[in-house]
């Protein structure tokens, strides 16, 4: 592969940031740690005494999630798919033969202190040569990835140089691929195939099927106050994390209440025609149990978008009657809240500051002895 001077550009970069954190040369931190303010050391104590959360899933739900997660507590586990094929994350897994960086370097963002100059540059994409379509974060990963030999340590490495409110792991470091079959017996393999089929498949799992989870990812659940599974596409994001079975198992083992937050929408051909009572039900299959709460969304969403959203295939995802006493009857608490908002560009994404606010609120509740 041709590596022109934007490679060269991007491994300098990481080299340089990539020593500081080696030799503990920390300017960002620094700067904190010196500061007197009491305001600003009152906000640090009550984010490093806030409650220990396991956020599970992939995509653009999980980091938004995590973007308002971490004005409530500093103590996060972002735990993310690694079967994404699409865009740079699939040309560098092709090429490099790297898990998937995309997911892991959009939560990391997410977690990232408002103040963190590194932000703007892992959101970077070229736009020409042999690295158009690539962000400079992928590449950062890319680069320490070859640097160290383990995408684990690179990630490990990136939490801190980011000094993020919290950490991101990969569900596991094996190369791992969704496959599934469909109604009439179609199999399929590979993400993009099974984002394509997901309204007709029958059955999903991953290969290898013994894949381990990272031993820091079980840990985390050990200690988790809160388990949150999505937002995000639900065969694609949230359901590849649950199909490694000592992972499930431990979810399941846990103590620790589990929540699934419903998307706003249905996606086109994925899980098309499909009902919030559906997708928790696949949810439940893939995990071994019901959670014990599901978060929908209730505000009304505006006509003008619920038309531009249909003539893709999406439909809006509300619970009706029905739904509510079939959920009462698996044991699901249904816990509908206003958490939408519409983008300049007319995209309904979640309430960051609203799910999490709702999200706290109850594990607040759920602490609180009776």
């Amino acid at each position: 592969m041709v590596i022109d001077w934007a490679l060269g550009f991007a491994l300098g970069v990481f080299t340089t940031f990539f020593l500081m954190v080696v030799f503990d040369v920390r300017p960002f931190r620094g700067r904190r740690a010196r500061s007197t303010d009491p305001f600003q050391g009152a906000i640090a104590r009550r984010l490093s005494s806030g409650p220990s959360i396991v956020a599970v899933g992939g995509g653009t739900g999980l980091s938004t999630l995590l973007k308002g997660m971490k004005a409530f507590t500093r103590n996060i586990t972002a735990v993310v798919a690694v079967t994404d094929e699409g865009g740079s994350s699939g040309r560098l897994r092709t090429e490099w033969g790297v898990l998937p960086p995309g997911d892991v370097r959009n939560c990391m963002v997410a977690l990232a202190e408002n103040d963190n100059s590194l932000k703007r540059l892992l959101d970077f994409r070229f736009d020409r040569g042999e690295l158009a379509g690539h962000s400079l974060g992928n590449l950062l990963l890319l680069a320490v990835s070859e640097l160290c030999g383990d995408f684990r340590l690179a990630v490990e490495q990136m939490n801190h140089l980011l000094a993020i409110r919290g950490k991101v792991l990969p569900v596991t470091t094996e190369a791992i691929a969704l496959v599934g079959t469909t109604e009439d017996g179609e199999r399929v393999r590979g993400e993009l195939d099974i984002s394509r089929h997901g309204r007709h498949l029958k059955e999903i799992w991953v290969e290898p099927q013994n894949a381990r989870p990272l031993d820091d990812v079980l840990e985390a659940v050990d200690g988790a106050e809160m388990i949150l599974l999505g937002p995000g596409s639900l065969f694609t994001s949230v359901i590849p994390n649950l199909l490694l079975p000592d992972f499930a198992n431990r979810l399941r083992e846990s103590h620790a209440p589990k929540a699934y937050i419903c998307n706003l929408m249905t996606q086109p051909e994925e899980t098309e025609g499909m009902n919030v009572l559906q997708h928790l039900e696949w949810v439940a299959a893939a995990l071994g149990s019901i959670p014990d709460y599901i978060i929908v969304n209730s505000d009304p969403i505006p006509d003008d978008i619920v038309c531009a959203y249909r003539r893709d295939g999406a439909e809006p995802l509300y619970l009706d009657r029905h739904q509510r006493s079939a959920l009462r009857r698996l044991g699901c608490t249904c816990i509908e809240v206003p958490m939408m908002r519409v983008t300049e560009s007319n995209l309904l994404r979640h309430d960051s500051q609203k799910l999490a606010a709702v999200l706290f609120r109850l594990c607040r509740e759920l602490g609180e002895p009776d």
